[in-house]
């Protein structure tokens, strides 16, 4: 069986950089022969790359993203339901611009799974920075919803869409979510700031509903 897996790492490693190249438009180069390692040792491996390419990325595919790209392909297509490797995929491919293959894994890993809250959360990361805050908010609300209830990064980001779209006490209440999981001078100054625009919009509207009445 062992023998058999090898020989099924190879096949892959032959004809995998071509693959990729066609699938990303980005030419990928594995320095490394990996047929020889088990099943676990790339797993390590493609985790090493993965967080070496997240430390060192500045806008363009370097080699360490290729080699987590690469190793996590190899994986995936082992196993095609394993959410982690569709999510570390479909992030990388985010990363790298690749649009349509960063959504394709997120919603593979949501088909394998759907009660798993970090592909929503990375479907809303790919939709914020693209700044379509709309379809962010509702990746973000369902990564809340399925477990994210006391992840910053999912709590601020909520917090910051709802003061983008003027809803100052939806916005207050994620963003002084966030604080207490990560408390910090910068969120402070944003929740103050949104306290204020929020008392202001009460006696706004309470004034304007005295004027109204006294008509």
């Amino acid at each position: 069986m062992r023998h058999l897996f090898k020989i099924f790492l190879i096949l892959i490693l032959t004809i995998l950089p071509v693959h990729s190249a066609i699938k990303t438009g980005v030419e990928y180069k594995i320095p490394i022969d990996y047929s020889k390692l088990s099943r676990e040792e790339l797993d390590t491996k493609a985790g090493f790359y993965y967080n070496l390419a997240l430390k060192t990325f500045n806008g363009k595919v370097n080699a360490e993203m290729t080699s987590a790209l690469n190793l996590y392909t190899m994986l995936q297509s082992q196993n095609p339901e394993n959410t982690f490797y569709n999510i570390r995929l479909g992030h990388l491919y985010d990363l790298a611009g690749q649009d349509k293959y960063a959504k394709s894994c997120f919603y593979a890993a949501i088909g394998s799974d759907e009660t798993q809250a970090e592909p929503y959360f990375r479907l809303g990361e790919f939709y914020y920075r693209r700044e379509l805050y709309k379809r962010a908010l509702k990746f973000y609300k369902e990564a809340y919803k399925h477990g994210f209830t006391t992840h910053y990064e999912t709590l601020y980001k909520l917090g910051d869409i709802y003061e983008k779209f003027g809803d100052t006490e939806a916005a207050l209440k994620y963003l002084k979510l966030a604080s207490k999981q990560s408390p910090n001078t910068e969120l402070d100054s944003k929740i103050q700031r949104i306290e204020t625009a929020n008392q202001l919009n009460r006696e706004y509207y309470s004034d304007t509903r005295i004027r109204l009445i006294e008509r």
